[in-house]
């Protein structure tokens, strides 16, 4: 064998492969984008550390050995802390869904102290169950290893007991916290992932650019397209919800109709996300990549599903806020878990509303490019 022969050959094949994925601008995607997206995302914004946990104070008792039992809260990396002065704002506060946590400092607190009676009251909110569990900790260890270094300790005085009560899921059960991220999870992979690369492959034979020589228009088109992927993550979203209630007892404290409303309102968004990625890709592969790039990934990572985003670092909240994902999971939750909220309804409506527009939009309006009208 001819060694020079076969480098020549080698050389040949490889710089021929090396053509075929520069025109083949999905290869380069796989190997170099998603991997550096993955490192980011994961590296940068997935971390089940909590901190910068959003806590009302209420200080009932303003007197100085109050305000002392708190002060470990200031400068905190733990916590965030906003003041206020009665415990029914801390609680509107609360169920706004303005903060995590509410610490409430009762009116007899310094009184009660010397005795060792005194109590602080705290309050978390258990939508979101691994930050409950993680504040609740952190309070009732840390703090009282503070407390108990804080010169009140040093002074002789009584400690205080904490007494913690859970809103919303009293039992801080996780699976309630996991179920809606799961709801959308199986939304997304039906309206996005399902789609575009269904509808691709469609693209790729040509029997999607043939219907347009019949006297079908463009809508009718796409809304056909829409409908049957439509009936089927309906239907696998009912069906999650029946089976979570009664498995996992997960409740319905919202309205049912609100539930649906804004899950159809998401779907919409989902599918024309999907026919967008479709109609830029019109490859499977390709489109396979990108729906896992702009729709797979920042479900898991970027809505709030295995974290709060609220104690993320500010970089992924900031990318959170242009991404639909986060505003459906948040209302979802709501809907389920606390009730009708109108304020965050009305506003996380108009939000995904927008995206739905968007995307349909661009779907349309994309479609209209590819059959060169």
């Amino acid at each position: 064998m001819n060694f020079r022969a076969f480098l020549r050959r080698l050389f040949a094949l490889t710089r021929k492969e090396f053509q075929q994925m520069k025109r083949d601008r999905g290869s380069i995607l796989l190997g170099v984008v998603l991997p550096l997206a993955l490192i980011l995302i994961i590296g940068y914004g997935l971390s089940l550390d909590v901190k910068n946990v959003r806590t009302a104070v209420a200080l009932e008792d303003s007197s100085p050995t109050a305000r002392a039992a708190v002060q470990f809260l200031d400068g905190s990396d733990y916590f965030a802390p906003a003041y206020v002065h009665s415990k029914q704002e801390a609680e509107a506060m609360m169920r706004r869904g303005e903060v995590d946590a509410v610490l409430i400092i009762p009116t007899d607190f310094s009184r009660n102290l010397p005795r060792g009676t005194a109590r602080i009251e705290l309050l978390l909110n258990g939508i979101e169950a691994t930050t409950a569990a993680s504040a609740q900790g952190y309070f009732e260890s840390v703090v009282l290893k503070k407390a108990a270094e804080s010169s009140l300790a040093k002074q002789n005085v009584g400690r205080a007991e904490i007494v913690s009560r859970v809103w919303f899921n009293d039992a801080n059960t996780s699976t309630w916290f996991f179920v809606p991220g799961l709801l959308m999870l199986v939304l997304t992979i039906v309206g996005v992932f399902l789609t575009s690369v269904v509808m691709a492959r469609e693209w790729e034979r040509g029997t999607f650019e043939s219907l347009f020589v019949t006297p079908v228009q463009r809508l009718e088109l796409i809304l056909a397209k829409m409908i049957p992927y439509f009936l089927v993550a309906m239907t696998g979203m009912i069906l999650c919800l029946i089976t979570g209630h009664l498995l996992y007892e997960l409740p319905m404290r919202g309205s049912l109709i609100l539930i649906l409303g804004t899950t159809m309102l998401y779907l919409v968004m989902a599918l024309g996300l999907g026919l967008v990625i479709s109609a830029m890709t019109k490859n499977q592969f390709l489109a396979c990549q990108m729906a896992l790039l702009l729709s797979f990934l920042p479900t898991i990572m970027l809505s709030g599903f295995l974290y709060d985003l609220h104690t993320a670092p500010l970089g992924i909240r900031i990318i959170s806020r242009f991404l639909p994902m986060p505003y459906f999971l948040q209302m979802l939750k709501s809907l389920l878990l606390t009730g009708n909220y109108w304020p965050l309804i009305i506003k996380n409506t108009a939000v995904l509303a927008s995206f739905a527009a968007l995307f349909v939009g661009a779907a349309f309006h994309l479609t209209r490019k590819k059959v060169g009208e």
